[in-house]
């Protein structure tokens, strides 16, 4: 395999925030870094979420040896499940990392056929030609790595998302020297998290949020809901603390919150006494000044957690007059009116709402410039490649490495996703690039959408139905009675009997136009189709709209 090249194929995650997975080939052997979703935007049409296209990795199913994870938020491991049904191979993560990918492997009925296998921050392992190691990261969850992988060309590093924190809450620093030691060897490439590029210093400790935090609950003088991201095990932790602190008991709901702190105390993360925690059916049970309850639904999203107690239908949990509410995380973008209606509501509810525009209650686990600064200074790359965000973050950290650290224009190298970066032991070089996308899943069922319901549902929501039901003679073939029209959506007619006669016009014009004969048996779906082209045509010079049309001729 002398003459082989390593070849980097990123399948989401350039270009975009979300569906960050990398595969990484060298020969005929490939491993992937992360399998990730993203978040429907507005307006896709019940579509939940986005996985990538695995149409590559499932072409080349005998060369993929394993998975590898540097993370637990859903952006690095929702997809996996969609992944291992195309090809089921081992997974490698930390022990919280694999804890979290559990239950979703679980839903999917994959928990019996996957191989996790658990790797601790600074051990190492070896797949085929590639030696990859868990470097530990800060970041807004706990458990994080960078990968250093090493392989005949050379070794890349994939930071992961990180930032500088030297003094985390919960586990241990990010480890500086050991990426200082990879970048005194000598390293290829790094591909450095580019998502907070456009903020300027260094993003602070977790711990700076503490103060803000202690004064709401020195201050609040009825129960305290806090909604953060249950993938925040810092925060957590900061809110378990500040409870003990001012004696009150914590009542964490919503799944995803339930689950991740069992979790997190299960590997020992998160610290608290047995007792602080309470059942949701205690909470009634406590006074008001006792009590804290920890919610999903920081998003405003409308069946989570905290959006239920707000509008008084959860069955554990409920807010009244002068409780203090307090959202501490960021508003993730197109979350904003969904987000709003949520503080709305509590108002509604003559509570205090407190976010992060009034107070210190949020930082972010992604690094600001001198943290990428820091990254790049400790591990000197021959290459760097920005990865981790849409197309201006990715320029804009090629900018600052070029202007602020001196890098050359030709050591800086733009990709996105299906881009073919290739690597021999003289060259670096963009081959052909792959075919990706994104997959559409319905989260409700687990399974993938096709592009063409996609599009109908589109068409209907913009558009509207038509439906033309015309009754035969089943052994004639002649009309049993007048055409019956409906719409739904369609707003030209929608109610106006006029315009609704004027259809039913056109399908009689229609039907009188084909033999009887021709109406039924063998011939039916021709004079289906007949009847839809004619009010196709006769919609479309009317109004210029092209609503779905059903034509229906059922005999009698």
């Amino acid at each position: 395999m002398s003459d082989a090249k390593l070849e980097i194929i990123p399948l989401g995650g350039l270009g975009e925030f979300g569906m960050n997975c990398m595969a990484l080939r060298y020969g005929d052997e490939m491993i992937v870094i992360d399998a990730g979703i993203m978040f429907s935007e507005v307006g896709h049409f019940g579509v939940d979420l986005m996985v990538p296209n695995f149409d590559f990795l499932e072409k080349n199913r005998d060369q993929l040896l394993a998975v590898v994870l540097t993370h637990s938020h859903e952006d690095h491991i929702g997809s996996l499940p969609f992944l291992l049904k195309k090809v089921n191979v081992p997974v490698y993560g930390t022990p919280f990392t694999l804890r979290v990918v559990e239950p979703r492997l679980e839903e999917h009925e994959l928990d019996h056929c996957t191989q996790l296998n658990i790797v601790e921050a600074g051990s190492t392992i070896t797949l085929g030609s590639f030696t990859v190691e868990y470097i530990r990261v800060s970041h807004s969850t706990v458990d994080c790595c960078a990968l250093a992988v090493t392989t005949p060309i050379g070794t890349v590093i994939h930071t992961g998302d990180f930032k500088f924190d030297a003094t985390p809450v919960c586990g241990d620093a990010i480890d500086v020297e050991r990426l200082r030691a990879l970048g005194q060897k000598g390293v290829l490439a790094l591909f450095s998290d580019s998502t907070n590029v456009e903020r300027p210093g260094q993003m602070p400790s977790e711990r700076v949020v503490i103060p803000a935090l202690e004064d709401i609950f020195d201050k609040a003088q009825k129960r305290i809901f806090v909604s953060c991201f249950a993938s925040s095990i810092h925060r957590i932790q900061i809110m378990l603390d500040l409870a003990e602190q001012f004696d009150r008991q914590v009542l964490p709901v919503g799944r995803s919150m339930v689950r991740n702190i069992e979790i997190g105390r299960r590997t020992g993360f998160l610290d608290c006494a047995d007792d602080l925690i309470i059942d949701s059916k205690d909470f009634k049970h406590f006074n008001p000044d006792e009590v804290v309850v920890l919610a999903t639904g920081c998003q405003g999203e409308p069946m989570a957690a905290m959006a239920r107690i707000a509008h008084r239908n959860h069955k554990q949990a409920w807010m009244e007059e002068g409780d203090t509410i307090v959202l501490s995380a960021r508003q993730i973008p197109g979350n904003e009116k969904s987000i709003s209606r949520l503080i709305n509501q509590c108002y509604k509810n003559n509570t205090n709402v407190i976010d992060s525009s009034q107070a210190r209650i949020h930082v972010s686990g992604h690094g600001a410039q001198d943290d990428l600064r820091m990254m790049l200074e400790a591990v000197r790359p021959k290459y760097f490649i920005p990865i981790h965000g849409e197309y201006r973050q990715l320029y804009r950290h090629k900018l600052y490495a070029c202007r602020e650290l001196g890098y050359s224009d030709d050591r800086v190298l733009m990709m996105e996703s299906g881009d073919v970066l290739e690597f021999d032991r003289e060259n670096v070089r963009f081959g052909e690039r792959i075919e990706v996308g994104r997959i559409s899943i319905d989260d409700t069922r687990s399974v993938e959408m096709d592009d063409a319901i996609i599009r109908d549902r589109k068409k209907l929501a913009y558009e509207g139905v038509v439906v033309a039901c015309v009754a035969l003679n089943e052994d004639t073939g002649t009309l049993m009675s007048q055409p019956e029209i409906s719409t739904r959506g369609y707003m030209i007619v929608d109610g106006d009997q006029d315009e609704i006669e004027e259809l039913r016009n056109v399908v009689l014009t229609t039907v009188e136009g084909v033999p009887a004969g021709e109406r039924v048996n063998g011939k039916r779906e021709v004079f289906q189709e007949q009847i839809r082209v004619a009010l196709k045509r006769h919609i479309q010079k009317l109004t210029g709209q092209r609503p779905t049309i059903i034509p229906l001729v059922v005999t009698v």
